[in-house]
Order: structure tokens, then sequence, then C-alpha cells
């Protein structure tokens, strides 16, 4: 937690208008209810910059960092794979659909900053509710169809993007855009779009930290100890899914924030889900607060999408702990 404020002490401070950071702090201290207001003491552009611009985008970075992890946790112990992410279920590729649909036939707009959040969202639960249906069996859902479902239809969803995108003559750099991941030009109204998810799906997935700890032992043993193993199930990938659905319709496709914090964070502290849910947020929403202070920092003016970044960063770190993994193991360098 002290890393996560100091985190956003510092990105606050950052950025290509070149203020001060006692201004930046300056007008942030007034912006207090028991404060007198910054007008008059800062220029008006300034304070637009610190309080509308900077200021929401950092809780923004933070709270989608949050649901990623999260959601890359849920998915890792009801899987029982340290290699799941929040992807693994196809939802991305539907958010991507919905997406690229509406920017390809003119439609981002139609309803103001909510049309591309609002659809994509739509179409990432619809990609749930299809996988769930493939997969499902006498009442049950099985792991491995679970995954394989999937991965089928997020192939099949990806092919229809690439279709959409190669039909996108004059449109095709803006879904590219979405799809690389960004959160550029997105505002408050974002921020009150993903607080709720993250209000009630952090407290629900640490209500199920102990079974999904008993998952760890198969789900005949979880059984065996009382936990409902189906309930449980279907609990944590909703709740995970709806966590990824809102996250990707609001910043695009940001890869490697739920496969690289959870896994990292089960290296440093054990496997306790009690522990790893709550941390899994905080670290979450400091990979990708970081991760976007360099991407709209890094070539300022000009800003790198953000799934890049996470993506050069994420790759190479993961592959070193699993070259680290291989050798604890006794595999050969």
């Amino acid at each position: 937690m002290l890393l996560l404020v100091a985190s956003i002490v510092v990105s606050m401070s950052i950025g290509s208008a070149g203020l001060p950071l006692r201004d930046v702090w300056g007008i942030l201290v007034h912006q207090l209810p028991w404060m007198d207001s910054a007008e008059g003491r800062w220029d008006a552009g300034d304070i637009a910059i610190v309080t509308q611009l900077r200021l929401s985008r950092i809780l923004l970075a933070v709270m989608v960092g949050a649901c990623l992890s999260l959601a890359g946790a849920g998915f890792q112990g009801v899987l029982r794979n340290p290699l799941a992410d929040p992807f693994t279920l196809g939802v991305a590729s539907g958010c991507a659909v919905g997406a690229s649909f509406l920017i390809l036939f003119g439609y981002q707009t139609v309803i103001g900053i909510w049309s591309i959040p609002l659809i994509a969202f739509v179409t990432g639960i619809i990609t749930l509710v299809v996988v769930f249906a493939l997969s499902r069996a006498r009442g049950a859902v099985n792991v491995e169809t679970l995954i394989l479902s999937g991965v089928i239809v997020q192939a099949f969803l990806g092919a229809f993007v690439t279709f959409m995108v190669s039909l996108s003559q004059g449109v095709v750099n803006e879904i590219m855009f979405w799809l690389m991941g960004s959160l550029s030009g997105r505002s408050w109204e974002h921020v009150k779009l993903i607080f709720p998810f993250v209000l009630i799906g952090l407290p629900v997935l640490i209500r199920y930290a102990q079974p999904l700890n008993m998952f760890a032992f198969g789900e005949r043993h979880a059984a065996y100890m009382g936990i409902e193993v189906e309930r449980t199930k279907m609990i944590v990938l909703i709740v995970s899914t709806l966590m990824t659905a809102v996250a990707v319709s609001i910043s695009g496709i940001v890869g490697f924030v739920g496969l690289v914090v959870p896994h990292l964070l089960r290296l440093l502290i054990g496997p306790d889900y009690r522990i790893l849910i709550p941390l899994s947020a905080v670290g979450g929403g400091i990979y990708l607060l970081w991760a976007d202070t360099l991407a709209r920092t890094a070539l300022s003016p000009r800003e790198i999408s953000l799934g890049v970044v996470t993506a050069l960063i994420g790759a190479p770190f993961f592959a070193y702990l699993l070259y680290r993994r291989k050798v604890q193991r006794g595999g050969t360098a």
C-alpha cells in the first residue's frame, strides 16, 4: 500500500505539461473541501490538467490494473493453472469484436463516450455465456472443457476481428490503437464506471479465497472438505470475467497484467489466496500505473500504446520467472 501511494505521488508529478511538483500538489491540496479554492492561485488550464486529466487517468490506471490482476488470480485459482490469465475464456476477443464493429461502421460516438465501453462490455459478457454453454455438461463445468471452449471461441472471434480490420481502410489506425490498449482520452466518467466493479469484485474474491486454497488439492478433495465446488467455480469465474470485461471495455486489450502480477506475488508471498487476492489488486494497480506513466511520457508528446508497454515489460520478466523456476527445479539453464 505504501508503494502504491508513493507511485501515485510520483506519477502525479510527471507529465508533458512541465508543471512544477509544488504546483501539482498545491492544486490538489486546494481541492480539499476545507481548503480555499485553487482558482486565482493557479492558471485554469493547469488546474484542469491536474484534476481532470492526470488524477482521473492515474486512478483509472490503478483500477484497471487491479481488475485485471484480480481476474488473473481468480482464473489461476479456479483453473489451477499459474499460466491462466484474464483472457483465457476469450472475453478480450469478445470485447474487441464489439469495439471494432462500432469503429468500423462509425458508431463509436452514437451515445457519447459510453458507446465503445458499453458495447464492448456487452459482447464480452455474451462471449462468457457462449463459453459456459459450450463447456457445461450435466449441470457441471469441467475445467479442461472450459479452457478448450475459451480457446476455440477466442480463435474464432480473433479471426472475426482481423476480418473487420482488413475492411477498415479509413479507420484501421483507430481500431488498432484500441486493440493495443490505451487510457488516452479517458475521464472521470470512466472512473465512475469501473469503480463499482472493483468495490464489489474484490470482497467477493476475498470471500472465496479459502475455497480457492482448497482447489489446489483438487476438486474432489475440496468437495470432501465441504466446499461447494460448482458454485465456487461459477461465482469466481463470473466475477473475474465481469472485471476483465469492464477493464478491457475501457482500456482496450492490455496483456500480461493478470498473468505476471499474481504469478510474481505467488513467488514472493506464497500461494495463500487470502493474502494473494488483496495484494494482487494493489500490485496490479502499481504495475499498470507505471506502465501508463511510461506510455504517456517516454516519447512525449507522442504516446505509446499501453498494451505495448505492458508486453515489453511483462514478457521478458515472465520469461525470467519461468527460467528461474526451471533452474530451481533442477533443470538445465
